[in-house]
């Protein structure tokens, strides 16, 4: 058996297609153009990279973009004042600040200025308690992604075991919560698995669907996966020898039904939804 491959990029474009006619509609309706206002506080390589391929996808869907630099030295209360600025502009309507920070600021301070109504990352503990409660304001963009590549490739989540290697904030924790919900595209029957987990490998071959997201290279392996299972791999490791996820994909490709690659599997997803976020926001704040 070799896996059929998850196309996280092309369905990437298919959706950006989708909102990108919503949003036409919505600007020649309303007048209004959606806007994602990012902020990077220093130069950290990749996060430059990360907020690049941000603003491109803005433009591809016709949304507004504005991004803003400051200095690595930008001290917390001056960053909590300009998300303050950001709250308060009528003109934007979704607010991205990219992580890591630096030493001298404390993230979750940041995360908690950000106004709910504006917090397309999904990060505001109202946004999270929404998400639980399951009337979401806004999907959080990763573990949308992951249910989105599941949906729309017709793998059937009602029902099934999914285990989920990892219990992020960002992934593992907001994925278990929209799974588990009583609704279309969940209905599962969730474990989530991390560090304090024993005999970790015969909790994985349990699952009918695993979503790696740990942030181990090639973590996991052939014996960890039942025959014929889903493998959602979230992982994006730098190695010597380049990009990798978190699973042996060339391994478990030979055991698993489905597969997602990396890169080109759920990171693609992850802008999408973001977009996805920044529309919805737009239209609570406007109106429909």
């Amino acid at each position: 058996m070799t896996a059929q491959l998850l196309d996280g990029k092309t369905l990437a474009r298919t959706i950006q297609t989708e909102i990108a006619a919503e949003v036409a509609e919505f600007v020649a309706r309303k007048g209004t153009k959606p806007c994602l206002a990012t902020v990077l506080v220093g130069a950290d390589p990749a996060s430059e990279v990360y907020i690049r391929n941000k603003r491109q996808a803005c433009e591809r869907v016709g949304m507004e973009s504005r991004h803003t630099s400051l200095p690595a030295e930008t001290t917390q209360s001056e960053l909590l004042g300009f998300v303050a600025k950001l709250n308060a502009d009528p003109g934007v309507h979704g607010i991205l600040v990219q992580l890591p920070l630096p030493k001298q600021i404390d993230e979750s301070r940041v995360l908690l200025a950000v106004a709910p109504a504006k917090d397309v990352d999904c990060f505001h503990p109202e946004n999270v308690g929404l998400l639980v409660q399951g009337r979401p304001r806004f999907l959080p963009c990763t573990p949308h992604g992951v249910q989105q590549l599941l949906v729309r490739n017709a793998v059937d989540i009602a029902g099934k075991h999914v285990v989920i290697v990892g219990r992020s904030d960002i992934v593992g924790k907001p994925l278990a919560n929209m799974l588990v919900q009583k609704a279309a595209g969940a209905d599962a029957t969730v474990t989530v698995c991390h560090s304090r987990t024993r005999d970790l490998a015969a909790v994985t071959r349990a699952a009918d669907i695993l979503v790696a997201a740990i942030g181990k290279p090639r973590f996991i392996t052939p014996d960890m996966v039942r025959p014929g299972a889903v493998v959602v791999d979230v992982g994006i490791n730098r190695t010597e020898s380049g990009l990798c996820g978190d699973v042996d994909f060339d391994a478990v490709r030979e055991v698993a039904s489905y597969i997602t690659p990396v890169p080109g599997g759920v990171g693609p997803l992850t802008i999408t939804m973001l977009l996805k976020n920044t529309l919805i926001a737009c239209q609570e704040q406007v109106g429909v």
